[in-house]
């Protein structure tokens, strides 16, 4: 049944706009730009001894202060609001100590990271007030921009909302001449939606069909933001970090940039555009050239449905006089080989807050993959707007509704937004790490959704050995 049938027959979404939501109109035009934009501190330790670099986490209570002289309740890691970046290279042995002094238990997920089950952070290792967790692995994937996040059942939304989120940067040896200096013209962009209440609270209501669609804009946590350009070219790696809210970047005067990297690493070829969508979990990297002196607002367009709905101010961006020559634009950037599938299918059907008709079950393996398989997911997207975000994994996008998807959605992938009724097919590609025991998720990453049950598990297991994991039973409507 497609969206509009669905709508008539049920009436899902009356009163979406009003429920947990209200009307989204956006900021455009109510910005003065006057904060500078926060920068994350870096975190790159050296390695020790035992050549592990070893990286200390504390998820705190803390304040900040997103409007003028008025104090908002929020968590952080290692600060008040959101964390540092981690940065690594491949080959890196890492080493974290999360502590929770929240008071309540979370867990803390490394969003595009490919690692052992046991060490992914998702719902099966929490991490009880007071205590800490201490995952350990090796970095063995090519560059990336990667994030992390908690991950508790039921409570996703929450918790990152309040604060707790980060970039982790990975780095390879492959000579790509793209801006690099971390934080000049190498600039995270944390984008997040927010509710801030008259008296600067964040407002949590998190009723309704998305959960929570705010009007205000944080930026690395900063609001009214502007940054300062100082380079010909600046590389910006964005991330959408808020719980159901889909971007169309732009800029105000319709320059063109080039996406370089999607979630999982670089692209073959820079792709020019001038829009750019983005959906909660989804991460790109773009290069936008400057001129000396000039000014340009970074926006969000309005979209056609509740979920990106408003036009938004984001970021002013104010060059200098002066600006430092940078590199010109690779023609090339990496080799990717053609997505390759594999013969085994699956199929997925995305309802409200439901994959194949069935909500999350913690004991329950939906799933089984012999490690280094390559498969065909197909996604049916049978209500309104989803994503879909795979642990573990990295994909290509093969169609979108029978077409080849655009150059920017083309390279490496862990997060893909699924418009209403689409259908979309994935190249999947599954890593070594085995345990029958511990799985890894897929999921909406509309933070509401995944929270009410739109998620699935599944463990990579020795090849030969799938029919050894208890399944599903037929009637669950799983497709192979």
């Amino acid at each position: 049944m497609r969206r509009r049938d669905f709508l008539a027959l049920t009436g899902l979404l009356a009163g979406l706009a009003l429920t947990g939501c209200g009307d989204v109109e956006g900021n455009a035009g109510s910005l003065t730009f006057r904060n500078p934009l926060r920068i994350p501190p870096l975190l790159d330790p050296r390695a020790d001894g035992d050549g592990v670099k070893r990286f200390a986490l504390e998820l705190r209570q803390g304040s900040a202060e997103f409007l003028p002289g008025k104090r908002a309740r929020t968590w952080g890691i290692n600060g008040d609001y959101l964390g540092p970046t981690l940065r690594a290279r491949r080959g890196d042995r890492v080493a974290m100590a999360v502590t929770n002094t929240l008071g309540e238990a979370t867990t803390l997920h490394w969003h595009g990271m490919r690692l052992p089950a046991r060490m992914d952070g998702g719902p099966h290792q929490m991490v009880q007030p007071s205590e800490t967790w201490s995952p350990e692995w090796t970095i063995d994937q090519p560059a990336a921009t990667t994030w992390y996040h908690p991950h508790p059942h039921g409570e996703t939304s929450e918790h990152v909302y309040r604060g707790l989120a980060g970039m982790f940067i990975l780095d390879d040896d492959e000579d790509v001449d793209l801006p690099s200096d971390y934080g000049t013209d190498d600039v995270p962009l944390i984008i997040q939606d927010k509710k801030i209440t008259a008296d600067g609270r964040l407002d949590e209501d998190f009723g309704g069909t998305w959960g929570l669609l705010g009007d205000q804009i944080l930026v690395n946590g900063t609001y009214d933001p502007h940054f300062r350009v100082t380079t010909t070219r600046v590389r910006f790696r964005l991330l959408n970090a808020s719980n159901a809210h889909v971007f169309h970047l732009g800029f105000a005067d319709d320059r063109e940039f080039h996406v370089v990297a999607s979630d999982a690493g670089l692209l073959a070829k820079p792709a020019p555009l001038n829009r750019l969508r983005i959906s909660p979990g989804e991460r790109f990297e773009i290069v936008v050239a400057f001129e000396p002196d000039e000014q340009v607002v970074l926006k969000a367009f309005s979209g056609d449905e509740t979920i990106d709905s408003g036009d938004y101010d984001i970021l002013k961006l104010a060059a200098a006089a002066r600006l430092a020559p940078s590199p010109e634009l690779p023609r090339d950037l990496v080799a990717l080989t053609p997505p390759v599938a594999g013969r085994k299918v699956r199929r997925f059907r995305l309802g409200g807050s439901n994959i194949n008709g069935q909500n999350m079950d913690m004991n329950r393996i939906d799933e089984v993959v012999p490690a280094g398989a390559r498969e065909l997911w197909e996604l049916d997207n049978v209500t309104y707007e989803h994503n879909f975000h795979i642990h573990e994994v990295r994909f290509r996008v093969l169609d979108i509704d029978g077409a080849r998807p655009p150059e920017h959605l083309s390279g490496p992938k862990d997060t893909v937004f699924v418009p209403d009724g689409a259908r979309i097919r994935l190249a999947v590609e599954f890593g070594h790490h085995v345990d029958p025991k511990t799985p890894y998720m897929y999921h909406c990453h509309i933070l509401k959704h995944e929270d009410n049950g739109m998620m699935g598990q599944f463990v990579i297991v020795e090849p030969g050995t799938e029919d050894e994991v208890p399944r599903p039973s037929p009637k669950t409507g799983h497709g192979h």
